[in-house]
């Protein structure tokens, strides 16, 4: 699919917080989504906000005639993340270590409007942002009950440590992983 892809920090991004929440919205605006607080604008506009200092924050979007049509955010794993941590020895050694290094990085979010998905397009931008990452690895979390995105992740050879929360409001997620090449 034809589309620009820019990077953004920490510091950049902050220019175009507003797109990204505006994103976000309408790929939320879908059952079983809607009312529940934690997928509101505003509730990710916080997350959104207060991931920018992270160590390694990073944006890529794709945009088509100047808007923005689809995005990942991320940063490097921190090797004391409560979700992280959860998952106890359901993690590979190899990766633990990789992570303790700072060499994991966390997929915060990845999302596509929903008239541009299944053309290929979260997968391009997954791994735009994946191949300018200084770490070695990639995980993320993914809704248990996303079987389109569950799915893909699975085809891009990720693999399932475990099931998640991120807080005790957010639903369950599978935590994956990418395995080094």
């Amino acid at each position: 699919m034809d589309a620009e892809y820019q990077r953004y920090d920490g510091a950049s991004v902050k220019a175009i917080a507003d797109e990204l929440v505006e994103v976000y919205a309408r790929v939320y605006d879908t059952p079983p989504y809607i009312g529940d607080p934690f997928f509101s604008a505003d509730s990710f506009r916080e997350r959104l906000e207060a991931a920018f200092g992270n160590e390694g924050f990073e944006t890529v979007t794709a945009r088509r005639d100047g808007q923005i049509i689809g995005y990942v955010h991320g940063a490097t794993l921190p090797a004391d993340k409560p979700w992280w941590n959860s998952l106890g020895d359901r993690r590979p050694v190899q990766l633990q270590t990789l992570a303790n290094a700072r060499q994991v990085f966390w997929l915060r979010e990845l999302m596509v409007l929903p008239e541009y998905q299944s053309r290929g397009l979260g997968r391009k931008i997954h791994d735009t942002v994946i191949s300018g990452r200084a770490e070695s690895a990639t995980a993320l979390t993914c809704i248990v009950d996303n079987q389109p995105a569950h799915d893909a992740y699975l085809r891009w050879g990720y693999m399932v440590m475990g099931e998640i929360k991120h807080a005790p409001e957010s639903p369950t997620y599978n935590a994956m992983y990418l395995p080094s090449s």
